[in-house]
């Protein structure tokens, strides 16, 4: 189970860094496709998401405060689940590229991420 949790980990934490990075440096092609929020609120998630990622692997692998692990993956989860929801909102069609369907899948693994980690 452990060595499940660190692939999810760092699989999530390099799939968030890159969507981080995607909200908060390219705002103006995320602007053209949903307009729900605003472009602070995008940078705002954009870095949520990236200081998360970085949570999600570091403090267990230096094994210090290895409790904000599941704290950012709890964050995470919430943020995504939050975020599919507005996606549902504005989303027309559902399909393998709705933004949708991506968000709902990284959310419940980061749920899975947090519960497991702080079972363990």
């Amino acid at each position: 189970m452990n060595v499940l949790l660190w692939v999810l980990q760092v699989a999530l934490a390099l799939l968030y860094l890159a969507g981080g990075s995607y909200k908060v440096f390219k705002f103006d092609e995320l602007a053209t496709h949903m307009r729900a929020l605003s472009r602070g609120g995008w940078r705002a998630l954009g870095v949520l998401e990236m200081l998360c990622a970085v949570l999600l692997v570091v403090p267990a692998a230096a094994k210090w405060m290895p409790g904000l692990t599941p704290l950012a993956a709890a964050a995470l989860a919430l943020e995504t689940l939050a975020l599919a929801g507005l996606y549902a909102r504005y989303s027309l069609k559902l399909a393998a590229t709705n933004p949708l369907v991506w968000s709902v899948v990284m959310g419940l693994l980061a749920a899975m991420v947090a519960y497991g980690r702080y079972a363990l």
